[in-house]
């Protein structure tokens, strides 16, 4: 079995994200030299960090932090497009099982019920083939042992691109296109919303906002990235 496996990364070698040099056995995604440039926020241990400080005065969020800081032109970006627009779902599981090993140390971590995935809309689901947040989720929720649930906060309707909008429009994009199809699900549960990048938050606080119609709800918020 070992030399079959030989002899397949012989003519598909494993190659880094970030730099397209070979792999060895213990490199995954990345190689060890890219992983050490990795820009890592560290915010999981920090209290008003920067993430929470974004929604301050918009909803209430407990605990809220981001992996890596994110730029143009940065291996952060080149790992999110990888895992968005070119199907590798490697990268998610590879930040996933960062993030929750960052999240099971900290002693700010408060204690959460599930993991609930900012949603695609079907349409762009069936394009893409997947939802990019789905194996960073299950990553994270292996690691701290919480369930992941998706399909329960849905998305009712596309948005227009978010990318040269300021944070009023973003908010007005998506507003009112999320939906919980079933409430009693997280009635009294505190839920860690998880998404790729934050930007204004203006998706993370449409999806909060819909998820805090449901009784006694917490939200804590976790992300791959952060824009600043």
């Amino acid at each position: 079995m070992s030399c079959l496996k030989d002899i397949y990364h012989l003519f598909f070698p494993k190659v880094c994200v970030n730099c397209n040099s070979q792999l060895h056995d213990n490199e995954n995604t990345l190689c060890l030299s890219c992983n050490f440039e990795l820009p890592l926020t560290e915010f999981t241990n920090e209290e008003n960090n920067k993430v929470e400080k974004a929604f301050y005065g918009r909803i209430k969020v407990e605990f809220a932090t981001s992996l890596l800081f994110y730029s143009h032109g940065s291996i952060t970006q080149k790992l999110i497009y990888q895992l968005k627009y070119y199907k590798d779902q490697s990268v998610g599981t590879y930040l996933g099982e960062w993030l929750g090993k960052e999240l099971a140390e900290s002693k700010r971590f408060p204690k959460i019920d599930c993991i609930v995935p900012v949603p695609l809309h079907p349409k762009k689901m069936r394009k893409r083939g997947y939802n990019q947040l789905t194996k960073f989720g299950e990553a994270i929720s292996e690691t701290i042992d919480v369930p992941f649930v998706e399909n329960i906060l849905i998305r009712k309707s596309t948005s227009q691109t978010q990318t040269k909008k300021n944070r009023f429009e973003r908010w007005k994009n998506v507003i009112e296109i999320f939906d919980v199809t079933n409430r009693s699900v997280f009635d009294s549960k505190h839920i860690l919303l998880i998404d790729d990048v934050l930007t204004t938050g203006a998706t993370l606080e449409a999806c909060a906002l819909e998820l805090l119609k449901s009784k006694n709800v917490k939200i804590s918020i976790a992300t791959m990235a952060f824009t600043e």
